[in-house]
């Protein structure tokens, strides 16, 4: 498993449920193209699985 998950906001939140747009919120995501780098845990693997048609995510080590 790596040591941390780069994940890219590619999709808009508009028009999607609202605990998606909490979780994008959540993570630090404002708007597409913004970029985050998390420590891999098993919370944020559950917020990233809940907008996964939202972001993109890379494993880094």
């Amino acid at each position: 498993m790596a040591n941390r998950l780069k994940v890219t906001q590619i999709k808009s939140k508009i028009g999607n449920k609202p605990n998606q747009r909490e979780t994008l919120r959540t993570l630090g995501l404002k708007r597409i193209g913004d970029i985050i780098v998390k420590e891999d845990s098993p919370s944020v693997r559950g917020m990233v699985q809940t907008v996964a048609h939202l972001v993109k995510v890379e494993e880094i080590n």
